[in-house]
């Protein structure tokens, strides 16, 4: 990860992509400058562009497009999409890669790139460090002296719903017809997800539908954030509330009484759904709920943990043969459709749940029978003298104010007891530390964030 700028809001470039305040430090000659950077290293091929409908995309894009189209490549444009469909595109249409134009949960004024490999996947670190390297030496952007590349749009809608639908008993869902309420946070999600609830027989109330990022709350879906819309979902008869973030890679779902199970219930949700039908390892990161991996105990299959971050679940996926992997954030990711974390997949394997028996069943009773845990995220600022190399001696006084764990350094620190665990990581973005900690009752984990936090400040 490097900050390439030293304003206030810098400009993020890690392995996996760009991100910035538009205007600020991401323009338009920065995102060119970045896709070049990505494109040097492709094969031959046509690349496929997206962007999340956020309002300041389109002269980005159109910037990319005209850069990329110069230079002599083909452009599939796919216009307003989720990121899991510029997946499905780059891999359908056998592309060289892809670029999605998107700053996924955050606030109206941040865009970014996010880069695609010719597998449809989201960019192996060991490629984004290869573009990040590119990007940093900086150089002109040379101009094509070839014949120009052509436009081809193509959204991919028709694609990812075949994938999603192919995936549940359609018939099952059809039979019930649940009334499905959506949020899509006025980004790309309802382009997929109105074609798909459709035709799997749901009735659909989707709010937020149009892709023009004119916020109606702030864009992560946490409860917080989604306060002021839980009523709506009641108000519509609905029997269940999902919400997405702008580029609809991530999902947090609300029960029919407006009640919000989170975006952690969304990933262990997903994973009993396939695992009662398809037995087989499922992979997680280190930061997520410890659900998935006692749901997959309940089925006798492995849960294997990966470092942070989509691409590393994936690579991880691909080891070891996994039928669901995902993130506790609301991504679930499952390759029979693209190995890219997916909203999409997630809503119809949560209804297939809901639709299986003789009576539809409630999302609150499913999410009543997933495992019973108490999980708490903060935020530690952190001061000069533990940032860089005195970041390591503060990890190191962390492990050791619990003996009684078991340490492990995949990502920052995880430490494990039985009955509970705790994630200490520093951020790509900011000056701080994340704590997260889980255990079966509250006051654990209250008393093991007291403790990190007190041995983090040494």
């Amino acid at each position: 990860m490097s900050v390439t700028a030293t304003t206030a809001e810098p400009l993020i470039v890690s392995v996996s992509g760009l991100r910035g305040v538009v205007g600020q430090t991401l323009t338009p000659e920065v995102a060119v400058r970045y896709a070049a950077a990505f494109v040097a290293g492709l094969p031959s091929g046509p690349v496929v562009i997206g962007r999340d409908g956020r309002a300041n995309g389109p002269p980005l894009a159109a910037a990319v497009v005209e850069f990329l189209t110069a230079a002599g490549r083909d452009v599939i444009d796919c216009g307003p999409a989720a990121t899991p469909t510029i997946g499905v595109v780059v891999r359908e249409r056998a592309a060289a890669g892809g670029i999605q134009l998107s700053a996924s949960h955050n606030p109206a004024r941040y865009n970014g790139l996010k880069l695609f490999s010719a597998q449809g996947r989201v960019l192996p670190a060991a490629a984004g460090r290869v573009v990040l390297a590119r990007f940093e030496a900086g150089g002109p952007v040379v101009a094509g002296t070839g014949p120009r590349g052509r436009v081809h749009a193509d959204d991919g809608i028709a694609d990812h719903v075949r994938l999603v639908a192919a995936t549940v008993d359609v018939a099952v869902i059809r039979r019930h017809r649940p009334r499905v309420w959506l949020d899509a946070c006025h980004g790309a999600g309802s382009r997929v997800a109105r074609p798909l609830l459709e035709h799997l027989g749901c009735e659909v109330v989707i709010e937020g539908g149009t892709p023009d990022g004119l916020f109606a709350h702030e864009p992560e879906p946490t409860a917080a954030n989604l306060a002021g819309m839980l009523p709506r979902i009641p108000a519509a008869g609905a029997a269940v509330g999902f919400f997405q973030d702008p580029d609809a890679d991530r999902l947090a779902i609300a029960t029919a009484a407006g009640h919000y199970l989170g975006e952690e219930a969304t990933l262990a949700l997903a994973v009993d759904a396939v695992l009662a039908k398809t037995p087989g390892p499922v992979v997680v990161n280190c930061s997520t709920s410890g659900m998935t991996a006692l749901i997959a105990a309940r089925h006798g299959v492995p849960c294997h943990v990966a470092a942070v971050g989509e691409a590393n679940v994936v690579d991880r996926m691909l080891a070891v043969g996994a039928v669901l992997g995902g993130e506790g954030n609301g991504g679930v990711i499952d390759p029979r459709v693209v190995l890219v974390r997916d909203s999409f997949v997630a809503m119809a394997l949560v209804l297939e749940r809901m639709c299986a028996g003789p009576t539809l069943t409630s999302v609150a009773d499913l999410a009543a029978a997933l495992p019973r845990l108490v999980m708490k995220k903060t935020k530690v600022d952190l001061a000069p003298a533990i940032r860089g190399p005195g970041l390591a001696a503060a990890l190191d006084r962390i492990a050791a104010a619990f003996p009684e764990a078991r340490p492990d350094r995949l990502d920052g620190l995880r430490l494990d007891w039985p009955g509970g665990w705790l994630l200490v990581r520093s951020s790509n973005t900011e000056p701080i530390v994340r704590l997260v900690s889980e255990a079966e009752d509250e006051a654990a984990v209250d008393a093991a964030l007291a403790r990190a936090a007190a041995a983090l400040a040494g």
